[in-house]
């Protein structure tokens, strides 16, 4: 067989850097080619659909590509093996371009075989090419082989003659090549009866693991946003070329680049989905693209950056994540692109394509995604699919109004956690497929808020009804009268008698009679219904050093905890298996309401008991409950860097919105008075080092100088001047409203507070004592709190 390329071909081919997954991925895409076209007929196919991949189990070894296709007859076979030729359609076919069989073989080994046949036929016919032995003519070898069953059909790629490099890779990454290819053709696993296999492993589908469709946020109080939105919008058909791919000008009847007459009308349509990923990843979020199925980008983040036209070349700046940038996105998608040029290693669209930028426009509208950019830029509110998921989600708070799962004791998200339930997703875990998971994580954190409210008492008796108003808006209203916890009433009275009880019958005799005793096993099924998952801690904890116990913690949700003894206890755990246990807490404990200890402590000395006895360790108990905490609970950790960034993130916010509430007086000079000399300095050079150079000359008549003010200003100025931004003009607090001068200054008093707490730890860089960490990371939450939903 003659395969002799074109001068053009060889050059191109010469050009091409393939890495080793993107080899195996071209055999792929001919099998799974073949078998879209058997499938797209309708056709029942004996065997199956199955694409095996057998990697070299030495440096010598042989890769060999096999599928139960349709095989080809001699004509078809030798131009496939023909560098430069493609029988494929360029619309249709994930092999587009037709060398990609020869790139992908001539780049892992020296020789490669083909073996090909259809069912019915008597033999397998095959070619081989061995690049050492082919002379100018560039004439490869026929084989034939016979065939031990007339029904086979398929194709056999063998390359032999590994490259040192390639093989030593393919032989040590078969788990990574799976994974990798799990998400490129992840679409087709899920959606046609494909399988592919490698080193004899099932390549399963890498799917994404998003929010239900019944999921959303509410926005300003007013506009709900889903965290799953379709997109599915068709444009005019157009003129393409089946050779090429051009697309070419209506009324045409040959190809204005490659002069084929192979011309067809195309559908031209953008369609798939955008949604919110259940955690938060600094890699894998983003937009997926795909082009026949095919994932041609994967966490492409290039739509969230936008460029305005009419800035300075190199103006693009990223849009998402902002706010905590450094814990990375949620925003996810995939998105179907067939009518797009793709470039040739598959791994690339054509940017500079009008399609690319029609669908762009689709997905992410023409101007800014953020509504306060959009409108300095002079640019409408963007109500595109992706500005309206950024609105909505682009905050990180725990809770309903982002829709991010926080701790069972409210201090905030738990980001590792919810990292680690994605991974179980995609370990297929039947618990972590639906998200109520996460969903029961959102509503414990909103519970933890509303009962931390509800259980503070007022030191006083309110002075007046002013006082009793701001009171009660803060959460601090008289509770000495309220009614006691479940705690209060439960856990302090005797166990429950298990002697003799007394029966009146007909009122004339006593019977004694003994109560049934509640056996252990019933205890724990009733513990077990009156009861819910406590996410947080149903993982498995240890160390490396003492082993680990798998933990199924349940929060109790009716009732009183009590050990066997009958005695109450606000942690217990009964064994299931092995080192499996459930533990049972109980959050009304004393422990737990009036000590506000934290449930995880207390499991962990149980566990370090168990642990300890088993492994016969010789570290103390303390020692033991360090490593656990450490190994098993790292996102606990009062970390500078993280509550730095949190508080960071949470003054921007505040900044905004005091810059706003500015405007809306129309007197920016009245706050500007309150800097002192070197206040003005550090505003000036921070503008400075923003690229606000040209704003410097005219400070003071405008308020968004207070984006670039000194942290502990922001302290000041509300204090100096809390009618401009108290009342829910920036913070929750009442003020205008209320006459009594103590109800004021309690008000405020409370606002400024926190404040200075998150303006500290942002305007200094020495290191803090963990009980400070703690304040800060609480005082982040309350001030959070403070914040009214934006208008």
């Amino acid at each position: 067989m003659k395969i002799t390329p074109s001068a053009r071909v060889l050059r191109m081919l010469g050009e091409i850097e393939f890495d080793e997954w993107q080899c195996i991925a071209e055999l792929v895409d001919n099998s799974f080619d073949d078998f879209t076209e058997i499938h797209r007929a309708g056709t029942p196919w004996a065997g199956g659909y199955h694409v095996s991949v057998r990697l070299p189990a030495s440096g010598d070894g042989q890769l060999v590509v096999e599928d139960t296709g349709q095989g080809m007859d001699r004509e078809r076979l030798e131009r496939a093996v023909r560098a430069g030729w493609s029988g494929n359609d360029m619309h249709d076919k994930l092999g587009l371009f037709g060398m990609g069989f020869n790139v992908a073989s001539a780049r892992l080994g020296r020789r490669t075989r083909v073996l090909t046949t259809r069912q019915g036929d008597p033999e397998w016919i095959g070619v081989d090419i061995d690049l050492d032995r082919i002379n100018d003519d560039f004439e490869a070898e026929d084989i034939v082989e016979p065939k031990a069953d007339p029904n086979e059909h398929g194709t056999r790629i063998i390359v032999s003659r590994l490259k040192p490099d390639r093989a030593e890779w393919l032989r040590k990454n078969g788990a990574n090549l799976r994974n990798h290819l799990g998400g490129v053709y992840s679409w087709i696993l899920e959606n046609r009866p494909f399988d592919l296999t490698i080193g004899g492993v099932r390549v399963k589908p890498v799917r994404h693991c998003r929010w239900g469709d019944d999921r959303s946020v509410l926005y300003n109080r007013k506009e709900r946003i889903p965290a799953y939105i379709e997109i599915d919008t068709r444009l005019e058909d157009g003129l393409a070329c089946a050779d090429c791919g051009e697309w070419q000008l209506q009324g045409r009847q040959t190809c204005g680049d490659c002069g084929s007459t192979r011309l067809a009308v195309r559908e031209r349509r953008v369609h798939g989905w955008l949604g919110v990923q259940r955690y938060l990843d600094k890699k894998e979020f983003g937009i997926d693209f795909l082009r026949n199925g095919r994932k041609i980008l994967r966490w492409d983040k290039r739509i969230f950056s936008w460029r305005n036209p009419n800035g300075e070349l190199g103006n693009e700046e990223p849009e998402y994540p902002v706010e905590l940038a450094h814990q990375g996105g949620r925003i996810i998608g995939e998105i179907h692109l067939d009518h797009v040029p793709v470039a040739y290693q598959k791994n690339a669209f054509e940017y500079d394509d009008r399609s690319w930028k029609a669908a762009m426009e689709i997905l992410r509208g023409v101007g800014p995604l953020l509504p306060q950019r959009a409108k300095d830029a002079g640019y409408s509110e963007n109500d595109s699919p992706l500005a309206r998921l950024v609105k909505g989600y682009r905050r990180n708070d725990a809770g309903e109004r982002c829709l991010i799962p926080g701790d069972p004791n409210g201090k905030g998200p738990i980001h590792a956690e919810t990292r680690a339930w994605g991974r179980e997703f995609q370990n297929g875990k039947a618990e972590y497929q639906s998200d109520e998971l996460w969903w029961q994580a959102v509503l414990d954190y909103e519970a933890a808020k509303r009962g931390e409210k509800s259980g503070n008492a007022a030191a006083s008796t309110p002075e007046s009804a002013d006082t009793a108003a701001v009171l009660e808006a803060l959460g601090l209203g008289n509770s000495m009268n309220d009614t006691p916890a479940r705690g209060n009433q439960n856990h302090h009275q005797a166990p429950p008698s298990t002697g003799p009880a007394s029966v009146s019958v007909a009122s004339t005799t006593t019977v004694d009679v003994a109560p049934k005793r509640e056996t252990r096993q019933e205890r724990i099924a009733r513990y077990t219904a009156d009861s819910t998952v406590y996410p947080t801690l149903s993982k498995s904890l240890g160390d490396p050093e003492i082993g680990y116990v798998q933990v199924d913690a349940r929060r109790l949700t009716a009732g009183a905890l009590v050990d066997d003894k009958g005695n109450p206890t606000p942690v217990l755990l009964d064994q299931r298996r092995g080192m499996s246990f459930t533990a049972f807490l109980d959050l009304e404990h004393e422990v737990f309401k009036r000590f506000g200890v934290d449930p995880a402590d207390l499991l962990i000395a149980e566990l370090a008991v168990l642990l300890k006895v088993k492994t016969d360790s010789d570290w103390s108990h303390s020692q033991i409950i360090a490593a656990i905490r450490a190994k098993s609970l790292p996102d606990t950790a009062l970390d500078p860097q993280v509550i730095g960034a949190e508080a960071q993130e949470l003054l921007g916010d505040i900044r905004q919105r005091m810059a706003r509430a500015l405007d809306s007086t129309g007197d920016p000079a009245r706050a500007f008075q309150h800097l002192t000399p070197d206040e003005l300095t550090s505003t000036e050079i921070a503008m400075i080092a923003d690229g606000k150079v040209a704003r410097t000359s005219d400070l003071g008549t405008r308020a968004d100088f207070l984006l670039h003010v000194p942290a502990l200003f922001l302290v000041r100025l509300v204090e100096a001047w809390p009618d401009a931004f108290m009342d829910g003009l920036v913070f929750k607090g009442l003020y205008a409203g209320v006459t009594s001068l103590g109800a004021r200054r309690l008000s405020v008093a409370r606002v400024v507070g926190y404040l200075a707490d998150v303006a500290t730890v942002v305007s200094s860089s020495a290191a803090n004592l963990p009980s400070q960490l703690e304040r800060t990371r609480l005082s982040i939450r309350l001030l959070s709190d403070e914040l009214p939903e934006e208008q």
